[in-house]
């Protein structure tokens, strides 16, 4: 700045300031004032050990941190167990009820279990019916009846099919009502059928023709009581089974397949000999304090958000009165801690899940899978979290530099890479999915080329392809070949390089000890070391005189 600009600015500056302001020089006003700032500015940015050197605050939030990544895995870990034992209940019992409905069934993997004749479709829906009436004396497992206002629930066997239809083959013609009527047969467990003659008694027939479905409904309940062995008091599940056989392509064959809907609920009347709820109550305020820390953690982060914001603003003003410059909108995202938004946001994840946690501890609430998710989202956040810590040394500083520089551009090439992708997705779709198990719909296209472009399972896809006609055989090697070229050869490379050209112009900074922007550069215009005791007080209020501090 030479001397015309600084005259100019003084004079401003004096015209700017208030009463109380008056007594001092405005050149010597403005030195002190830019001093002062810039020393704020420098332990702003310092870590938690700097500050501590600079003032002798003792860093509770850094305490509080890691005290938080300690509960926050005993929680986790503390109800993915319990998570485990319900989910592994859920799937034995799933198992079970094939092995006891399903004529045969002999651990088939999923979609291999179906019908190509009459004889076998009747067969096996009087066998799961049966089965269903004559479950106490086959199960051995612990599995009843529901029963509503002490009457046991029935099983419905109920077919979809066309209301009218005739359909000939032989001639090509076909008159058809595509309206769909379904009709039901209730079935209640104390009725006793001679399976021989069970569809006699039954009076039940199937008009394959104009068959669509059929749908057999059953509820069955149990209690899951390998729970008691963990000091949990047990769950009282309610399964509403639905067996379907699927005729709606009408190609001679019918799919059989099992839904499961699980409701868990807390048991009516229980007494489990020897145990208290002692241990409930220690569970109950384990979830307290992790929900405590993490409120603590959260007002803590937010405040330090808004001081960094506060703080953005007093760098924008000063920087325009003193030096008549915009601030890049780089440097004033600075002052917003991308590791605080992370810490607040897993807080409000954990709070939530800590929250769900209780309520299914108690029995209020039976939702697993969304407790699951806002625990298991919080815990890899507070462990991402870590980073940042490691961040307070040079040689890990690097890292992380590297991936907060090279972040934008890799969005940004990222975008332009997915057209393409998408571009190669829709196309074997459309062209491959009707030879190709792995590009029948459009969500396993995705995966498949995901896993081609990380080098998985390519011969097993050029093989699957090799005894299609020749025109589809031709088309699908050149869109392998040209995908896997482009992608790992040239989009790859290109990802690699941005971030590789990142970390060497980082690190050239730091060997160079060379300010990498406008904000960087006028902190580093402040010699005073955290021992120096020039950070001891804070400035006061009132000697600002921009409106904001």
């Amino acid at each position: 700045m030479d001397e015309s600009e600084q005259m100019l600015a003084s004079r401003s500056e004096e015209q700017r300031l208030n009463g109380h302001c008056r007594s001092a020089p405005p050149r010597t006003l403005q030195s002190k004032v830019v001093e002062d700032f810039r020393r704020r500015l420098k332990y702003f940015f310092m870590n938690p050990c700097e500050k501590y050197r600079a003032r002798g605050r003792k860093p509770w939030k850094l305490m509080l941190q890691i005290f938080k990544i300690a509960i926050i895995t005993a929680q986790l870990v503390s109800f993915g167990l319990s998570n485990e034992m319900m989910v592994t209940f859920k799937d034995e019992n799933m198992m079970t009820f094939k092995h006891l409905f399903l004529k045969g069934y002999k651990d088939q993997r999923l979609g291999s279990y179906a019908l190509y004749t009459k004889v076998d479709v009747y067969d096996h829906i009087y066998y799961i019916i049966n089965g269903y009436i004559n479950l106490q004396n086959l199960t051995v497992g612990n599995l009843a009846y529901e029963s509503v206002d002490g009457q046991y629930t029935p099983l419905s066997v109920c077919q979809d099919y066309y209301r009218n239809s005739s359909i000939y083959p032989e001639t090509e013609t076909f008159d058809i009502d595509p309206h769909i009527d379904t009709d039901c047969i209730s079935i209640y467990p104390v009725q006793a059928f001679d399976y021989s003659g069970l569809g006699a008694h039954l009076n039940f027939s199937i008009d394959f023709k104009r068959l669509l479905s059929v749908n057999i409904y059953l509820a069955l309940k149990t209690i899951n009581l390998q729970t008691v062995r963990h000091h949990e008091l047990p769950d009282c599940y309610d399964f509403h089974i639905m067996i379907k056989f699927d005729n709606r392509a009408h190609s001679g064959k019918i799919k059989v397949d099992v839904e499961n809907d699980v409701r868990i609920s807390e048991c009516r009347d229980w007494n489990v000999e020897g145990t208290s709820g002692k241990n409930d109550y220690l569970i109950l305020s384990f979830d307290s304090v992790v929900i405590l820390a993490c409120f603590i953690s959260l007002i803590l982060c937010t405040r330090s958000v808004i001081n960094g914001i506060q703080l953005q603003f007093d760098f924008k003003i000063i920087f325009q009165a003193y030096y008549n410059k915009i601030v890049s909108w780089s440097d004033r995202m600075e002052f917003v801690n991308g590791w605080y938004i992370l810490i607040i946001v897993s807080d409000i994840l954990t709070i939530a899940g800590s929250g769900l946690k209780i309520g299914i501890q108690t029995k209020f609430l039976t939702n697993y899978d969304v407790c699951s998710i806002l625990l298991g989202t919080s815990t890899m956040l507070v462990w991402v979290g870590v980073i940042r810590y490691f961040g307070f040394f040079k040689k890990y500083n690097i890292l992380i530099l590297t991936l907060r520089g090279a972040f934008p551009n890799v969005i940004r090439f990222c975008c332009c890479a997915a057209m393409i992708y998408l571009g190669y997705c829709f196309c074997g779709w459309i062209v491959l999915g009707p030879y190709h198990d792995k590009f029948r719909t459009l969500a396993k296209v995705t995966e498949c080329l995901f896993s081609l472009i990380n080098g998985d399972d390519m011969y097993a896809t050029f093989l699957n392809l090799r005894n299609e006609g020749y025109m589809v055989w031709l088309f699908s090697r050149i869109y392998l070949y040209s995908f896997i070229s482009l992608f790992i050869y040239m989009v790859l490379s290109l990802f690699i390089a941005l971030i590789t050209d990142t970390y060497e112009t980082i690190k050239h900074h730091q060997q160079e000890k060379v300010p990498v922007s406008q904000l960087q550069a006028f902190i580093a215009e402040c010699r005073d070391q955290p021992e120096s005791g020039r950070y001891q007080t804070e400035e006061d209020s009132s000697c600002w005189c921009f409106g904001t501090k």
